[in-house]
Formats: C-alpha cells, structure tokens, sequence
C-alpha cells in the first residue's frame, strides 16, 4: 500500500489528488467510486467488493478504476472515512448543542447511526485507524467538547480517548447485530426464541441465584433492541459521571 498516495486521495480537498488526464473527459469522479463501493459494501459487507464489481455497476473497465485510486486496500480507507465523514459534527466556529455532555450524546448517536447504517464499518481499525477528515474531525470534536471542563490537558486526552473506545465498541456490537441478522435473515430476539430450551432444561437456578433473582424481579423484561439501548445509555451516562466527578 501507497501510504502517502492514500493520504493525498483522503485529503483530496487541500491538493491535487491524481484524476485522468488523457484522453476523453473522464465520465466518473472519485466520489462516485467512493459512493459505489459503499452501497455494494452495505448490500453484502466490504470484503466482497471488488474492484470489477464497482467497475460494472459504473459500467466502465476495471482498469479505468486505477486511474481514480490505486487499489483496494486505498479504496477501503476512502470508504471508511467517506461514512465517518457522513456523522457531520459541527465544526469549530459551528452552532454547538449546550453542555459538553450533551455534545458527547450529539457525538455517539451520530457515530451509532453511521455504525448501523454501514454494518462493514466495525471491520476497521480502530488502533492503526484511517487518518482521513471524517476521523479528525470525530477527534476533534471530542477534544472539544471536554477540553474546558477543568481537566488538565493529558485528563483531556485521555477522556475524549475513554468515549470514543466506548462509543466505538457499542457501535461496532450494534453492527454486528445487523449483519448477522442481515445475513440470516433472523431477528436477535427470534434466535433467543429458538434457544428457549436452554433456560428450561439446562439452566441451573441454584448455580446462578443473582441472575435468577434478576429475573424473576423483570431486569430482563426489554427486547434485545431495548436493552442495548439502556446498556449504552447506562454506561455511557456513568463514564461522563465519572469525567463530571473528576471535574
């Protein structure tokens, strides 16, 4: 992999990112590309997107596509940050919800809503992460909304740091709820269903007193959906607690 090459096609927008120059007027951009191969990705998940299936669904050669960007591996990082680049976070200068945490919560929906969305986002990387806008910006907002609450500067970091792992995380569960019931074709709640023998013949209530006790007292009452809910919200309410308390 090109890794400067990369970075130039991600940061397109402050230089010369590489377009056809010869011939006829190029019939494509490399935002289309980008748009294509994330529609196939949502449709079937980014590790069967081929360089000849964009190709066809834009109808033009394979190799036409190598003109726009070198190969796969850069294609995937364009694509990741295209989505990530989609939460559209306000920006410095931008009208900002009130409170930092409420800034927190406008940062973790948007970055659940992109996750859902595109389920294949959870396949990339988080520690060696695409250093396209769509992650600087993520960062950048993050940083800013906890860095005047009282923290000094490395407690800065390392909140906005604790939030994104969290956030990423529930972000990446919820995608895989969605891509295993996309490829299944069945529902979490319906797989549990099925499963309804566990608890009746295996499950030992002696073995597990404070789960049965959860139990019979309605802690599991919610649907999958509902309760993934209230684990995020729980957790991620008690970490900004947390930073608050640190304040």
């Amino acid at each position: 992999m090109d890794f400067e090459r990369s970075l130039e096609l991600l940061w397109r927008d402050r230089g010369e990112a590489r377009q056809p120059t010869r011939g006829r007027k190029p019939k494509l951009t490399l935002d289309r590309v980008i748009a294509t191969a994330v529609a196939l990705a949502d449709g079937a998940g980014e590790a069967t997107v081929s360089m000849s299936q964009i190709a066809k669904e834009l109808d033009v050669g394979t190799m036409t596509l190598y003109t726009y960007v070198p190969g796969k591996t850069e294609l995937l990082d364009l694509m990741v940050d295209s989505v990530l680049a989609a939460r559209h976070l306000p920006g410095p200068g931008e009208p900002q919800p009130d409170g930092w945490r409420e800034r927190v919560r406008l940062y973790a929906d948007r970055t659940l809503a992109v996750y859902r969305e595109h389920p294949w986002l959870r396949s990339a990387s988080s520690v060696r992460p695409v250093l396209g806008p769509g992650l600087m910006a993520g960062q950048e907002y993050l940083i800013a909304a906890v860095a005047d609450i009282g923290l000094p500067p490395r407690e800065v970091t390392a909140a906005a740091q604790s939030i994104e792992v969290y956030v990423q995380a529930n972000a990446a569960l919820s995608a895989e709820t969605a891509q295993i019931e996309q490829r299944t074709g069945e529902s979490t709640d319906a797989w549990w269903v099925q499963r309804s023998v566990f608890w009746e013949k295996y499950f030992d209530v002696e073995r597990h007193p404070a789960m049965t006790r959860m139990w019979e007292s309605g802690g599991y009452d919610a649907d999958s959906c509902e309760a993934a809910s209230d684990t995020f919200t729980f957790g991620l309410e008690r970490l900004l607690d947390g930073i608050e308390a640190r304040v």
